[in-house]
């Protein structure tokens, strides 16, 4: 739904099937969740439509696999600048995996977002 957040629940994975967002039981439940990487995936899999996908504070590097199968279906990626993450890790992983469109700082990310999105509006 266009103007929604989606929030994964604890414990949860996020799957993308038939255009339809699927919670399943979480598939790693012991140690550093995979949950970001579990729902990038799913996604890059499942979903036409246009990816913007984006990593910001946290722990660990959830998320960063699954970062170049964003940019192999033309989606666009972006990480956190990790000096402006109070949890640098998954920004510094991201950006790591050399698969990073943009690194930018929360306030640029939104700006970036908001830019893609008239951009794709109007093509």
């Amino acid at each position: 739904k266009p103007n929604h957040i989606f929030i994964i629940p604890e414990k949860r994975d996020l799957h993308v099937i038939n255009n339809e967002f699927r919670l399943r039981p979480i598939s790693k439940p012991w140690g550093w969740p995979d949950v970001i990487t579990v729902f990038l995936k799913s996604i890059t899999e499942n979903w036409e439509g246009k990816l913007i996908a984006v990593i910001v504070s946290g722990l660990d590097g959830d998320g960063a696999e699954a970062l170049c199968g964003i940019k192999e279906v033309c989606g666009t990626t972006i990480a956190q600048k990790p000096e402006t993450a109070q949890k640098p890790d998954m920004p510094n992983t991201a950006i790591d995996s050399g698969c990073i469109d943009f690194i930018l700082s929360p306030e640029d990310i939104a700006k970036k977002i908001i830019k893609l999105a008239r951009k794709e509006i109007t093509d």
